[in-house]
């Protein structure tokens, strides 16, 4: 039985990640990352948890226009 030289990178990147979040999860619990860990926060957009929709197709609509001028669309 052989095994591919890309299934057996997949193997073994799943190996070392559950390796690494054992030894991590272990570490945290033991106390040993108390205050060390940071909370991050996702910013706040708009109102609730919802993201500004306006914003981002304000923001669409530029970047599509500039793409449509570098192409020479407008002449």
């Amino acid at each position: 039985m052989t095994i591919d030289s890309k299934k057996m990178a997949a193997i073994s990147s799943a190996v070392f990640t559950y390796i690494k979040t054992c030894e991590e999860a272990a570490y945290f619990a033991s106390g040993a990352g108390a205050g060390k860990a940071k909370v991050i926060e996702p910013p706040v957009t708009g109102t609730g948890n919802y993201p500004n929709m306006w914003g981002s197709m304000g923001r669409s609509d530029i970047m599509q226009m500039r793409t449509m001028m570098q192409m020479r669309t407008f002449r």
